[in-house]
């Protein structure tokens, strides 16, 4: 595995820090132990809005990563995964750096700081996007 955040939701699941599946990942956002919503760049749009009511849910960040669902399940050990939530704040952050450092490798920018902190607001926060 060459991308480095797919090495990082591998370790997630070795190390117990991720929920995969809409039914996982939603017990975890509702229980409050969610630190960060995932969402493959193919799911679909029923997906996506569930995906957006965990998060709001959970008053976490939803981040739409940069792969496909079959991508993220190999790097799980699944056949796919669209839905999946971080419990660890700690690997969140590192999944969400690394996000952004290829995001600027592939474009050429600067990589902007961004932190995944729960907020006040009433809608999820989409951290980072590399399909706008």
């Amino acid at each position: 595995m060459n991308e480095p955040c797919l090495g990082l939701l591998g370790l997630a699941k070795k190390g117990g820090m991720i929920q995969a599946g809409e039914t996982a990942a939603g017990t975890l956002c509702r229980s409050g132990k969610a630190k960060l919503v995932l969402l493959a760049e193919d799911a679909a749009e029923n997906t996506r809005r569930r995906a957006e009511s965990f998060a709001r849910m959970g008053g976490v960040p939803l981040v739409r990563l940069p792969y496909g669902k079959e991508q993220i399940g190999f790097a799980l050990g699944r056949a796919s995964c669209a839905l999946a939530a971080l419990s660890d704040q700690g690997m969140a952050d590192a999944l969400v750096k690394k996000l952004a450092q290829a995001d600027a490798d592939r474009n050429g920018s600067e990589t902007i700081p961004v932190k995944t902190e729960k907020t006040g607001d009433t809608a999820p926060r989409s951290i980072l996007d590399t399909h706008t």
